[in-house]
């Protein structure tokens, strides 16, 4: 029988399994006490038509270990692998993942954690894809595959080399999919109001139904995402002026589940103060629009320069891959006047551009006076920022596909280390953007199985984190799709200790 039907007429409901939230991490869990033989219950904030999370919005890579091309090739679906003769993938080894998260969290990722994410990233992938997930090389995000000249092979950034086929669309809808096939069923409109303690041991969850409050009891496992759409927790934790900035995902995202978590013992890890961030259209909506998922963000930026409302340059536009800088660039505009910036090309470069580019309007002009007087920054002022950049940019040696080393360091400004060319090629082009949040970084603290850790350091009896709304993980930078990697590994991992625990409970094994 339904659970659903049975809720109008009493007010609590008993599952193996309760899973909170229905995005990545969550479904992942879900499929994952399923297939341990659990019974389970989703409960998903949103409606049916905006269901699925912060991962509905992703452009689904996920950052694993891999051997390179033919550990991926057997995973992608054919129309992706016959780009494998014009892109090369060079092994991405567990040294190579974690030397990039040591780098981006400068070192203070919680090393079992870390130990986690890497070394059960590709077998995660593996699983995922006998559940029906499918998969494709990021070829046609980073460039278009038709622009790759005959004979020329375009080289993939190791660990952004796979994502979900159809970004996060794709992901949700295969991730669904699988859902309803185990029979697995989903409360939507059912947002979690707190936990059901027994002392420092979870019972259940309280859920707001339309119809009145339910009791939902069974192992928990809390997959609800961070405090990004919070404007009041966003100000308070972030900093002033986060509460004003664009959000790129779920507006359900709310930080209730987290906060009610904490209130009942759980203890906060990670940085609290930092978060996912990234260039966005400054036209963009000021959350996350269905319609639109990622097709707002701004990642070209390595071959541009960017410049502020003062028309000066703040930031190294090539350090690195964009998949290494994008995350924290985002904040870097918001430091700015109005939270604004544009990105300037000129012809050599245009054809580099990101698809995505094409949702927004280019500010177009033949000399840099009158783009300047287009998007509002005095004309001067650009004209000295862009001729002091050019002077200082060497000839030659350019290579879009690789950190090429063309450096440019120009006095009174930043170092551009990567990419750097002369913008002397009109019309010149710009793309103003902003600043939008994609998750926080501050969370709850679990350990390496997924089980949360209350604040006198101790597991939570029957209470099991993972996604967005664990900490630990994260700290200052981020590597591309390391996040929605996180969130399956430690999904399928919760799900099968929290079936396990519900097992046990069954066979009258004291939690």
């Amino acid at each position: 029988m339904s659970m659903t039907n049975d809720v109008h007429a009493q007010d609590e409901v008993e599952v193996d399994v309760v899973v909170v939230g229905a995005g990545n991490a969550a479904l992942t869990a879900a499929l994952s006490a399923h297939e341990a033989g659990a019974r389970v219950l989703v409960l998903e904030a949103a409606p049916y038509a905006e269901r699925g999370g912060n991962s509905r919005f992703t452009g689904g890579i996920f950052r694993c270990a891999h051997g390179g091309l033919e550990d991926l090739l057997p995973l992608v679906v054919e129309e992706s692998a016959r780009w494998s003769e014009s892109v090369t993938v060079e092994p991405y080894t567990a040294e190579d993942y974690t030397k990039d998260l040591q780098s981006a969290t400068q070192g203070r990722i919680d090393p079992d954690l870390q130990d986690g994410l890497v070394g059960r990233s590709l077998e995660t992938v593996r699983w995922m894809a006998g559940k029906g997930v499918r998969w494709e090389l990021t070829v046609g995000k980073l460039i278009d595959p038709d622009k790759i000249p005959a004979g020329e092979r375009y080289v993939l950034p190791p660990g952004g080399a796979l994502r979900s086929y159809d970004e996060g669309v794709g992901l949700m809808e295969d991730l669904f999919g699988a859902v309803e096939r185990a029979g697995i069923e989903v409360w939507y409109e059912s947002p979690v109001l707190d936990l059901v303690m027994e002392g420092t041991t979870c019972r259940g969850v309280v859920v707001r139904r339309p119809e009145g409050d339910v009791v939902v009891r069974g192992v928990v496992v809390l997959a609800a995402g961070g405090f990004e759409s919070n404007p009041e927790m966003r100000q308070r934790w972030l900093g002033p002026g986060w509460d004003l900035v664009k959000v790129r995902g779920s507006r359900f995202n709310m930080g209730a589940v987290l906060a009610a978590t904490l209130a009942r013992g759980a203890q906060p890890t990670g940085h609290w103060g930092g978060c996912h961030a990234v260039p966005l259209d400054a036209d963009a909506p000021p959350v996350g629009d269905l319609r639109l998922t990622d097709k707002m963000s701004r990642y070209s930026y390595p071959y541009a320069i960017l410049v502020n409302a003062e028309g000066e340059r703040f930031v190294d536009e090539g350090s690195d891959h964009v998949w290494m800088t994008y995350a924290k660039t985002g904040q870097t505009i918001r430091a700015q006047t109005r939270a604004w910036a544009f990105q300037l090309f000129d012809q050599k470069t245009l054809h580099l551009l990101e698809s995505r580019y094409s949702t927004g309007t280019p500010v177009v002009a033949d000399t840099l006076e009158e783009l300047a007087e287009l998007v509002g920054v005095e004309p001067r002022a650009l004209r000295q920022t862009v001729e002091d950049f050019n002077a200082a940019c060497p000839d030659g040696g350019f290579d879009a596909f690789r950190k090429d080393g063309v450096a440019a360091n120009p006095a009174g400004q930043p170092a551009k280390s990567n990419w750097a060319q002369p913008i002397d090629a009109p019309p010149f082009v710009a793309y103003p953007v902003t600043c939008g949040i994609t998750f926080t970084y501050g969370g709850l603290r679990i350990d390496a199985g997924g089980q949360v850790v209350d604040v006198a350091g101790r597991p939570m009896p029957r209470l099991f984190a993972t996604g967005e709304i664990t900490g630990g993980f994260f700290y200052h930078n981020y590597p591309a799709g390391s996040g929605l990697m996180r969130g399956a590994i430690w999904g399928r991992t919760t799900g099968a200790r929290a079936a396990e625990v519900a097992a046990a409970a069954r066979a009258g094994v004291p939690a």
